[in-house]
């Protein structure tokens, strides 16, 4: 390692937030990244996701970034993931992402049912720089681990695993 290469080991994880979004048939909302490389379609979709204010309550940031990122609102609380859930970033993305000021995210999950009309998604002006996703779709249980960015499969996994009851409900 050279001298000005970061070490993962002496960052820390960015507190945040994710979000299971379920329609009626139980299926679950997706989208594809505004910053995913061209080559790399299939695999950088995810859930809404974001960051916590400082002093903002977890379920209260989940509903704001919903909000901020597909413009959601009418939803349901189905529950809450039983704890803190911690992806990191692969080495070469560190210094790319959040000033290479943390190795991953430390993230609490929540599932919601969306009860609203499908009109009511909305993801922004392509090419902002606030603008999250550029597609989104419903995917299936199946379908979702393949279409996420592999570092974040495991913890993608473990959360398809906790909400399990929730996924089974039509």
């Amino acid at each position: 390692m050279t001298k000005s290469a970061i070490d993962p080991e002496t960052l820390p994880y960015r507190s945040c937030v994710g979000i299971m979004v379920l329609n009626r048939a139980s299926k679950i909302w997706v989208g594809r990244r505004a910053d995913a490389p061209g080559d790399a379609e299939a695999t950088w979709w995810q859930m809404p996701q974001g960051g916590i204010d400082e002093h903002e309550d977890p379920r209260l940031a989940a509903l704001r970034e919903l909000r901020e990122e597909t413009s959601m609102t009418n939803v349901e609380f189905l529950g809450e993931s039983e704890n803190w859930l911690a992806y990191d970033l692969p080495v070469e993305l560190i210094p790319k992402v959040w000033g290479g000021r943390y190795r991953g995210q430390r993230q609490k999950w929540f599932a919601v049912r969306f009860v609203g009309d499908e009109s009511e998604i909305d993801l922004g002006v392509p090419g902002h720089p606030h603008t999250e996703f550029i597609a989104w779709r419903w995917s299936t249980i199946e379908e979702l681990p393949a279409a996420i960015v592999p570092f974040k499969r495991d913890l993608y996994l473990e959360v398809l695993r906790q909400f399990s009851p929730f996924l089974a409900q039509n």
